[in-house]
C-alpha cells in the first residue's frame, strides 16, 4: 500500500483494533417481542450505557431497556481515540448566550470533574480500561498554529481555565515530554486520561447489566414516537417497546431513524495503530508520561501511546459519505491509511519502519451548529443527548448523569447547564449537504498546506471553511 509497512495480520476493516485486542463480546439476546418499560434507551454506546447505569443506581426499581442494533459499544464508543478529555464541543459563546457566561464556565468545570468521575467509576466497578491520567499535549508545528494555540489558551482563561488547567510550553519543555518533529510550541492540560475505549464499553455494559438493566442486542430501532395514551415508543424490527420515556442515544447513527435523516451529520474519522514499538524507538520519541497528543492543524490528528507501547493515531480521512451513509463495520480506505501513516512519520520520524497493524473508522454526530446537546421533553416523553463532534468520551458521562436528573425530575446543577434543552436547525438536504462538507474539508486541507509552506497567520481558506460550516 504505497510503500507503507504492514504486518501480515493487518486488516483494512473490522470494528477496531480495540476490539481485536479485547475480543468481541458475546452477543446478548435480541428483544423477544413487544415489551413495556419505564425507560427505553435507543443505542448501546457510552451515552445509553451511562444513562442506564446512573438511572438504575439512583432508582433501582426502574425498569430500563437498552436497544442496540449490533452490540453494546459497536459504534464510536468502541472505535474512538481513547481521549478521556475535558474538551467540550462547540462555541462557548453560543452556549453562554443560552444562560450566561457563568453557566458556560460551570459547564467547563463540570467537564473537568467528569474526567475523574469516569476514572472513579471504572475503579469502583472493576473495569480495567488501561486508564492513565497523563494529561493532554497540543503541539504547534508552524507559526500559524502557534498563533492559534496562544490565542486559544488566552481565550480559555476567560472561560474557567486557570493556569493549572491549561498552560503553554516552550520548545524545550515540549521536548521533555515527547519529541514531535518540528514542534515549536505546545500547551498542556492535566484534565485528560488515556483509555482503551472497547474495554470501557464492555465493562460499562456489564456494570449496567449487573444492576438489572436489560440490554437487547441485534435489535434495530426504526422509529421513535412521542407519547400516545401516556407512553412513548421505540419501534423495532422485533416488536415495539413502550415506555414513559424513550431516550435517543444514537450519535452518528441518528440518520437511520425515521424522520431524523437531517438531524445530525455522521462525520467519519479513521485510525491506524502500529505494532508494539521497541524500547530503542521510544528513546527517540519520548512520551514516557503517556499524555494524549493533538495538533493545531485544521485537519487535526489525535493520538495516544497505548498500554502495550503502540502508537494509535487518527484523523478525518474521508469525512462524509453521500446521503449520511456510514461505514461497513469500520472498513476504511487505503488512501486514508496512507495519509495517517505519512502524518505519523512526519510527527515521529523514528517510526518510519514501524509496521501498521490495523486500520478502522467510525462515525461521530455533528449538529448544524457543532454544539453538543442534552434534552428531555416531559410532554412527549422523548429525550436525547449527543452531537459530541468527536469529544464524546467524557461528555457522554456528563450526559448520562444529566439525563438521569431530567428523567427523575430533579432540579440540579447539571440540569441548569447551558447545553440542556439546546435545539438547532437541521442540516441541508442532499446534494447540498455532501457538497458543503466536501468543500469545507478541501478548504481545511488547503489551509494546512498553505500554513505549512509559509503561513504565519491562519489561512483565509480556513476562515472561509469556518463560515460555511457554521462552527
Amino acid at each position: 500500500m504505497n510503500g507503507i509497512p504492514l504486518t501480515g495480520d493487518f486488516a483494512n476493516g473490522g470494528v477496531s483494533f480495540w476490539y481485536r485486542q479485547a475480543g468481541l463480546p458475546a452477543r446478548r439476546a435480541p428483544l423477544p417481542g413487544p415489551r413495556v418499560y419505564d425507560v427505553a434507551i435507543v443505542g448501546g454506546g457510552y451515552t445509553g450505557l451511562w444513562t442506564a447505569y446512573y438511572l438504575k443506581k439512583a432508582q433501582p426499581d426502574l425498569r430500563i431497556a437498552v436497544l442496540e442494533k449490533e452490540f453494546a459499544g459497536f459504534g464510536a464508543s468502541g472505535r474512538n481515540g481513547g481521549w478521556l478529555s475535558a474538551e467540550f464541543a462547540g462555541s462557548r459563546k453560543r452556549h453562554a448566550r443560552a444562560r450566561g457566561r457563568q453557566a458556560m464556565i460551570d459547564l467547563q468545570h463540570a467537564m473537568f470533574r467528569a474526567v475523574d468521575e469516569v476514572i472513579d467509576v471504572a475503579r469502583e466497578e472493576g473495569i480495567d480500561a488501561d486508564v492513565h491520567k497523563g494529561g493532554l499535549v497540543h503541539a504547534a508545528t508552524n507559526p500559524a498554529q502557534r498563533r492559534r494555540l496562544r490565542a486559544e489558551v488566552a481565550d480559555l482563561r476567560t472561560w474557567g481555565y486557570g493556569e493549572d488547567d491549561m498552560r503553554l510550553m516552550d520548545r524545550d519543555e515540549m521536548g521533555e515530554r515527547l519529541h514531535v518533529a518540528g514542534a515549536i510550541e505546545g500547551a498542556y492540560s492535566p484534565h485528560c486520561a488515556r483509555i482503551q475505549p472497547a474495554k470501557l464499553a464492555i465493562g460499562l455494559a456489564r456494570a449496567a447489566e449487573a444492576l438489572g438493566v436489560d440490554i437487547f442486542e441485534s435489535t434495530t430501532v426504526t422509529e421513535i414516537r412521542p407519547r400516545e395514551a401516556g407512553r412513548a415508543s421505540a419501534v423495532t424490527t422485533r416488536g415495539t417497546v413502550t415506555a414513559e420515556y424513550v431516550i435517543r442515544a444514537t450519535e452518528g447513527f441518528t440518520a437511520s431513524l425515521t424522520g431524523q435523516h437531517r438531524q445530525w451529520l455522521p462525520m467519519n474519522s479513521s485510525m491506524i495503530v502500529t505494532e508494539p514499538l521497541p524500547a530503542e524507538m521510544w528513546k527517540h520519541i519520548g512520551w514516557s508520561g503517556n499524555e494524549l497528543l493533538g495538533d493545531q492543524a485544521h485537519g487535526y490528528i489525535y493520538a495516544q501511546r497505548t498500554a502495550d507501547d503502540r502508537i494509535a493515531i487518527g484523523g478525518r480521512g474521508v469525512p462524509y459519505r453521500y446521503g449520511s451513509r456510514t461505514d461497513v463495520w469500520g472498513a476504511t480506505q487505503a488512501q486514508t491509511v496512507a495519509s495517517l501513516w505519512r502524518m505519523l512519520v512526519k510527527l515521529f520520524p523514528a517510526t518510519a519502519d514501524a509496521r501498521v497493524q490495523h486500520a478502522w473508522c467510525g462515525v461521530l454526530g455533528v449538529p448544524r451548529d457543532w454544539c453538543s446537546t442534552v434534552h428531555l421533553d416531559h410532554e412527549t416523553g422523548l429525550g436525547w443527548a449527543g452531537g459530541y463532534v468527536g469529544s464524546g468520551v467524557t461528555t457522554t458521562n456528563l450526559a448520562g448523569r444529566t439525563l438521569r436528573d431530567l428523567v427523575l425530575r430533579r432540579d440540579t446543577e447539571l440540569t441548569s447547564l447551558p447545553w440542556v434543552g439546546r435545539q438547532v436547525r437541521q442540516w441541508e438536504p442532499e446534494p447540498l449537504r455532501w457538497i458543503g462538507v466536501q468543500l469545507i474539508y478541501a478548504l481545511y486541507r488547503a489551509a494546512d498546506r498553505s500554513e505549512n509552506d509559509h503561513g504565519t497567520t491562519t489561512s483565509p481558506y480556513a476562515r472561509i471553511a469556518d463560515l460555511i460550516s457554521g462552527r
